[in-house]
């Protein structure tokens, strides 16, 4: 995936940005409605000349920045297709595939100016699990038999990371969230932490191909202002919980189990350096 573009949904899980610290961040954005995600942001642009063209994916390890405060932000991604206009607009947004996603941020950093900053901080501060096709994009499809749940390993113990959610449970998912994006891609314009994603899309020569994460889920509560430290292991899973039962897939990760089906489950890994 390093020749898509990598966007990022904001605010689309209820309580997650309270919990990160980071609702007085959006103060400004104003939303349709109350449960509305608060923009997009970039965090890889391969044609960027910034610090966006950095390649910053790696699904084995987390570099985190010296003397900085680091949280995994345990999502779903999706794969996409993008389609633009004559006028380089998106027109159309196809979704192909989704999978686990750790949307790393840094925390706590007042020179941040762009949500984005906080996105692309090494050459391996993203990491995705593998891919599951995706049917169709709506509540009769796949995506409604799968739930996230996320777990941190550290030297304290085995832990429950991230709550256990439905994918169904996102503010805004499938058909409301395509429309919300092609209208948010078109019109986000450059506004206190957010950008203009059509001057993105346009220093990017219009790539089609794209990751975009819907949203980081809520931290248990004993996590969310837990930091991660070198050595810490992340995993996050998407799984199908019509199949596969919360303490299996606890029970897949600890014992580091071969993952039996990869059609039914994403898991992402990561050891934090």
């Amino acid at each position: 995936m390093r020749d898509f573009l990598g966007f990022g949904v904001v605010g689309n899980f209820a309580f997650h940005l309270e919990q990160a610290g980071e609702a007085n961040t959006f103060a400004l954005v104003k939303t349709t409605c109350d449960n509305a995600p608060k923009g997009i942001f970039p965090f890889y642009v391969p044609n960027a000349h910034n610090f966006l063209s950095n390649d910053c994916f790696d699904n084995n390890y987390l570099i985190m920045p010296e003397k900085t405060l680091v949280q995994a932000e345990p999502e779903v991604a999706l794969r996409c297709e993008l389609e633009y206009d004559e006028d380089g607009k998106v027109k159309d947004i196809k979704v192909k595939s989704f999978m686990a996603f750790n949307d790393a941020s840094i925390r706590r950093d007042t020179t941040a100016i762009k949500v984005s900053q906080k996105k692309n901080f090494s050459n391996a501060s993203k990491g995705f699990g593998n891919e599951i096709l995706i049917d169709k994009f709506d509540s009769n499809g796949i995506c409604q038999n799968f739930s996230i749940v996320s777990f941190l390993k550290n030297q304290n113990g085995f832990f429950r990371y991230g709550e256990c959610a439905k994918l169904s449970e996102y503010n805004y998912f499938y058909s409301t969230l395509i429309e919300w994006m092609k209208v948010t891609f078109n019109t986000q314009k450059d506004y206190t932490v957010l950008e203009d994603l059509l001057s993105i899309t346009k220093q990017s020569g219009y790539i089609k191909e794209a990751i975009i994460s819907v949203g980081a889920t809520r931290y248990e509560k004993a996590y969310e202002s837990y930091f991660l430290n070198h050595a810490d292991e992340i995993s996050i899973v998407v799984f199908n919980h019509n199949k596969y039962s919360l303490e299996l897939i606890e029970s897949f990760v600890q014992n580091d189990t071969q993952i039996p089906d990869k059609s039914d489950i994403s898991i992402l890994k990561q050891v934090i350096k």
